[in-house]
């Protein structure tokens, strides 16, 4: 049997230049690009009744820096930066990447500038994403990296990951892209702008692969600890690594809020619509974790507020609308060789008539056989008492998100040796030119 085909049900108790990948064979004789990090970028609500949680800061002549985590190791990396949702171009001055150290500070000896085309300034046009040259800078996992970029316009950004869970730092007035010990740095935000991925180049061998996790807030990490990386994609990536799998990379493409089949005006464009991008179209992507649903049922039960209203549109879905957009996204993912394990949605304490339709999803992901694999979040976190609900020690405090042991649990659920990471003969891998 095929086991990519193979629907396995894991129990608790059983313990883009403008380019994105395209997919060729494996050349087992040349370096190639993987994914290493990223996070899916996102519009900035521009409504001034959004909250201020909802608002990227204004910059005039500053300096960014922003603490990426890597995952898997390279000899070289190389950055992406979008300015996807921008509605002019974005002007950078210098970009750098170093090793970070303590807060603000980096590494000294370990700083390098980045360029594009050749040069130390870049002009990224409204709508797209650019990759740097080759920065020759080692990465190693787990050791975190910041990255530098010098604004020298007044804008309001347009493109960012809201939720960055990490502290970010921002310098007044100048060009401290160079900087090392961080001084400058004195105002901080939790949010990505406009970086958005880093990836690295990796010896000739197929081993070396990423699996991307998408979906909502509970694969973004919503109400983990700050500063911690206890999201559940890092917690397995800490599980490969116990497991010496230090060839896979894991990328979490999970946006708060996010639903299946809607945009929003706070949230970002639909999974279905972002898929080929945040997913499929990462460097050496080989497998995904698919962990969305639970906004799209609830959306459409949650009261119009005044001013902004980041839930619109309020669109009353079923289990089989929900289930036509699974297929449409396996769909995608196999057509690129690519295998998609299907989450099951966790439990949230929904009134009885959304319940059901979290039933009956759930029921279509362990049994229907249309993912490869399946991922049993759902009984990874419920109360065996109250099958409804989150186990109370994995309960952030609002009944719909984990804590830190929580996500911890969801970690220990994905069943490492069916993944086809764990097997790297496959003939087709996706890489980045």
């Amino acid at each position: 049997m095929n086991f990519h085909r193979l629907v396995l049900v894991v129990l608790l108790a059983s313990g883009i230049p403008l380019v994105f990948g395209a997919e060729r064979l494996a050349d087992k004789s040349a370096a190639h690009w993987v994914g290493t990090w990223m996070v899916a970028p996102q519009a900035v609500s521009l409504n001034p009744a959004a909250p201020s949680f909802n608002r990227a800061p204004t910059l005039d002549r500053m300096t960014l820096r922003q603490i990426v985590m890597p995952t898997l190791s390279g000899s070289a990396l190389r950055l992406r930066i979008s300015n996807r949702f921008g509605t002019q171009a974005l002007r950078l001055g210098g970009v750098t990447v170093a090793a970070s150290a303590l807060g603000a500070a980096v590494q000294q000896g370990t700083l390098r500038e980045v360029t594009f085309h050749g040069k130390d300034t870049v002009s990224i046009p409204a709508g797209q994403t650019l990759l740097s040259d080759t920065v020759a800078l080692p990465v190693v996992a787990g050791r975190a990296m910041a990255v530098s970029l010098w604004v020298p316009d007044r804008i309001v950004p347009r493109t960012w990951h809201k939720m960055a869970n990490q502290v970010n730092f921002i310098a007044d007035q100048g060009d401290f892209s160079k900087n090392v010990n961080g001084a400058p740095f004195q105002r901080r935000f939790t949010a990505y702008l406009w970086l958005d991925g880093m990836d690295v180049e990796v010896g000739p061998s197929e081993d070396n692969a990423a699996l991307v996790t998408i979906g909502d807030s509970i694969t973004d990490g919503m109400r983990s600890t700050l500063n911690a990386n206890r999201r559940w994609p890092d917690d397995f990536v800490r599980r490969l690594r116990a497991a010496g799998m230090h060839h896979v990379a894991v990328l979490n493409a999970g946006i708060s809020g996010n639903r299946l089949l809607h945009d929003s005006p706070c949230y970002g464009p639909s999974l279905l619509q972002r898929f080929s991008r945040d997913a499929l179209g990462q460097a050496g992507v080989r497998d995904v974790i698919l962990l969305v649903g639970i906004n799209d049922i609830n959306f459409g039960f949650v009261p119009p507020h005044s001013g902004l209203d980041c839930d619109v549109p309020h669109v009353k879905v079923t289990a089989a609308e929900l289930i036509a957009g699974y297929k449409n996204l396996i769909g995608q993912a196999h057509a690129k060789g690519v295998a998609i394990y299907g989450g099951t949605i966790t439990p949230a304490s929904l009134p009885p008539s959304r319940e059901a339709i979290r039933q009956a999803v759930n029921a279509w992901i362990r049994h229907s056989g249309a993912f490869d694999g399946v991922v049993d979040f759902d009984a990874a976190l419920q109360d065996p008492a109250h099958p409804i609900r989150l186990l109370p020690r994995f309960d952030s405090g609002d009944h719909v998100h984990p804590n830190d042991a929580g996500y911890s649990a969801m970690a220990a659920a994905v069943p490492i040796r069916f993944l086809s990471l764990a097997a790297p003969a496959r003939s087709t891998l996706r890489t980045a030119p």
